[in-house]
């Protein structure tokens, strides 16, 4: 129930006894395109502790595939990461390897970032 309450965007209370907020299924209603009609963007990041990590941004379409993309990425980087939020962040620099693992699967991509 928490997971809902907290997507809530812009309702804080309602009067009314029969409102019932709609949630958004955007990601997990969402069929997932095929690979070749995404463009999926690469880019750099920096956290605490001057530790660098490569975020995928743009993904369209269920969690579960991009739980299954990020797994597949991970294992061709050799580095460890989690799938949050839409996005795939892989600990560690490696917007080159990645590149070329998206180019294998047949996503098109785009560096952005420094």
């Amino acid at each position: 129930m928490s997971a809902k309450k907290n997507s809530r965007r812009g309702v804080v209370y309602s009067t009314d006894p029969d409102y019932d907020f709609e949630h958004d299924e955007e990601r997990s209603g969402a069929e997932t395109l095929p690979p070749a009609q995404q463009t999926l963007y690469l880019r750099r990041q920096r956290l605490k502790g001057n530790k660098m990590v490569t975020l995928v941004d743009g993904f369209v379409g269920q969690d579960d595939d991009l739980k299954d993309l990020g797994k597949s990425l991970k294992q061709s980087c050799g580095c460890g990461g989690s799938v949050k939020d839409g996005q795939i962040i892989l600990q560690g620099d490696f917007r080159d390897k990645v590149a070329a693992s998206l180019s294998k699967l047949g996503y098109k991509h785009k560096m952005s970032g420094g």
